[in-house]
């Protein structure tokens, strides 16, 4: 079945299945692999991607669900060049140890402060969810409070 999704601002067609998990679709018919598949139960964050800026876990979303939605990934966070800014403090706060979880924790945060731009720690806490095996949770703590304090 021929589904068109907006990917990163641009519109692709996908002759997949309409309950194809998200990720499938982004990494092995676009051939976007920044998106990681981690659990494929939605439970680490692994593959989270941004629709219509809300993070969503595309390991067990429905690309048929994004008809009519914009889609973006980590390839599309930064813009004509430039890092977005939580990607860009994560290099300089040295956040990521063995980095796979990191795309997701990345669109997770950025999302988080499109929604509120000085979280708290319990903000933090409650929004991002992501699971990270090497435990770099106190540096992505300082990288979000780094992040808000560089708007």
């Amino acid at each position: 079945m021929a589904i068109t999704i907006s990917i990163n601002g641009q519109d692709r067609t996908l002759d997949v299945e309409p309950d194809m998990p998200l990720l499938w679709a982004i990494r092995e018919t676009i051939g976007l692999t920044g998106t990681k598949y981690g659990c494929g139960i939605a439970a680490c964050g692994a593959c989270t991607v941004h629709i219509n800026g809300r993070p969503v876990r595309s390991c067990t979303y429905p690309v048929s669900a994004v008809k009519d939605a914009a889609v973006v990934t980590i390839e599309g966070l930064a813009k004509d060049g430039t890092l977005h800014r939580v990607q860009q403090v994560w290099i300089e706060q040295q956040v990521p140890q063995c980095g796979y979880c990191q795309s997701g924790m990345i669109m997770a945060v950025s999302a988080l402060l499109e929604q509120r731009p000085n979280p708290t720690d319990d903000e933090i806490d409650a929004a991002i969810t992501n699971i990270c095996r090497c435990g770099t949770f106190e540096r992505v703590r300082r990288a979000i409070h780094a992040a808000a304090q560089g708007q």
